[in-house]
């Protein structure tokens, strides 16, 4: 069961940290088990020498996760990061990234994803994740 890229941007505006929300992040698209959501260039996220930084990435890695787990439960519920692993392959500089999240299993009480981060500009593949999380609800 899946829902509109309009319900799941609630989901976010709704059960997320104000400095989360500051990420800018908006869901492009999603499928049952996969959760597309794209992250604009801000020089508030960059770090010195123009380059968006890690914890940006990995935050925006680790929410897109939440969106997909919702989109594929067909509503929000309470979960928590027990794990996430990240690689850095590229920086990325004056470009949006898409976050690309695909549930790699959706279980009664965990979820594992594996996340790509991409350059929207150049389509270069800026970082990869992995998460593992704990389903409360």
């Amino acid at each position: 069961m899946t829902m509109t890229p309009a319900e799941a941007d609630k989901i976010l505006s709704a059960n997320f940290a104000p400095w989360v929300l500051d990420l800018g992040l908006s869901v492009e698209e999603l499928g049952e088990h996969r959760a597309l959501l794209r992250m604009p260039w801000s020089t508030r996220l960059a770090r010195e020498g123009g380059a968006l930084s890690g914890q940006a990435l990995m935050a925006a890695a680790d929410t897109s996760t939440v969106i997909a787990v919702s989109a594929a439960r067909g509503a929000f519920i309470p979960m928590t990061t027990v794990q996430q692993s990240t690689t850095f392959q590229r920086a990325v500089t004056g470009s949006d990234v898409l976050i690309e999240a695909v549930l790699t299993k959706l279980g009664r009480r965990t979820a594992f994803a594996d996340i790509t981060l991409t350059d929207a500009g150049s389509g270069e593949l800026a970082a990869r994740a992995s998460t593992v999380y704990a389903l409360l609800g």
